[in-house]
């Protein structure tokens, strides 16, 4: 058997400002931690429940900041015997249960929001406008702080995409404020509360999907395993193609592994096919990670009589 497993140590280097990035994830983190608990508090005490549901989709911000802050820490760690691939997965588990907490915030403001419509309370636009305006700036020193370091991975970059978000939020609450400062619209603060449940739920959906096709061991999205499959197949030398998986462990690694049916038998440089192979894939679609098997005869077909290996 030839083949080239996969390199675990892809993606574990690290750049200089690495350690000075954390540093500003950590401050970000804390600091709006301390934006979701006075908006939540002030949303209780004023009685709006836009307030409370900014304050949960900031939490939400909370959630993904910590995730690119455990992402960046995760790929430190050096795979072992037992977790070969090491913890990458963890990223999603953690993606999917901050998404999930996203829904149950979401229906928890819903169902307020239902209360309020049937049993309208007074809100205090003098406590509402002051916390919305520091939810504002609040965020938007979040986005100015990690728009340099934005694109340095996947978490990073869903992290300052949470926040900006959340910044269009909180504009929508300070605009609340300012109204019910001259007119007693409280229907506005709930409108408001809802659309920011819109904005939670439908960007949760889309993590959902992500971190559920991950842990399915799905074939990526955006990755179509027949046009792999025929880039295989161009490859000089190679005429059949089986056994082929196309699988993430995390957000942006991909892994690849098949058998090949080489012509020529013996004739043939398998460790040059293997390598074309691998070029092929990486120029054409990103994947690094690959196992290959070459074969002279169909293996799979011999021992189980199917046409592909399960």
């Amino acid at each position: 058997m030839h083949g080239k497993e996969p390199n675990l140590s892809h993606g574990e280097h690290h750049h200089p400002h690495a350690r000075t990035a954390g540093r500003r994830l950590l401050w970000v983190i804390l600091f709006n931690a301390i934006i979701t608990l006075t908006e939540y508090v002030a949303g209780l005490l004023s009685g709006s429940l836009a307030l409370v549901s900014d304050a949960g989709h900031n939490f939400s911000d909370v959630l993904a900041l910590i995730l690119g802050y455990a992402g960046e820490k995760v790929v430190e760690r050096q795979p072992t015997a037992r977790y070969s691939f090491g913890l990458r997965r963890a990223e999603v588990l953690i993606a999917l249960v901050n998404a999930l907490s996203l829904v149950a915030i979401g229906a928890y403001v819903v169902i307020e929001a239902v209360d309020r419509f049937r049993n309208p309370a007074e809100i205090d636009a003098g406590i509402l406008l002051p916390v919305a305006l520091v939810g504002l700036f609040g965020n938007l020193f979040s986005v100015l702080i990690l728009r340099r370091d934005r694109n340095r991975n996947l978490n990073l970059r869903a992290a300052f995409l949470h926040l900006a978000f959340d910044t269009l939020s909180s504009i929508a609450v300070v605009g609340v404020g300012v109204v019910l400062l001259f007119q007693p619209w409280v229907w506005l603060d709930l409108v408001v509360s809802l659309l920011i449940v819109v904005m939670m739920v439908w960007g949760s959906i889309g993590v959902i999907n992500e971190s559920l096709r991950v842990i399915l061991q799905a074939a990526p999205s955006g990755l179509d395993p027949e046009k792999v499959h025929e880039a295989i197949l161009a490859v000089p030398n190679v005429r059949e193609a089986h056994g082929l998986h196309v699988w993430s462990v995390n957000s942006n690694e991909v892994f690849l592994s098949c058998h090949v049916c080489v012509s020529n038998g013996d004739a043939t440089d398998t460790d040059q096919v293997i390598v074309a192979i691998n070029k092929a894939l990486e120029e054409s679609f990103g994947i690094r990670h690959t196992t290959v098997q070459v074969e002279t005869a169909n293996l799979c077909r011999h021992r189980n009589g199917a046409g592909c290996c399960p």
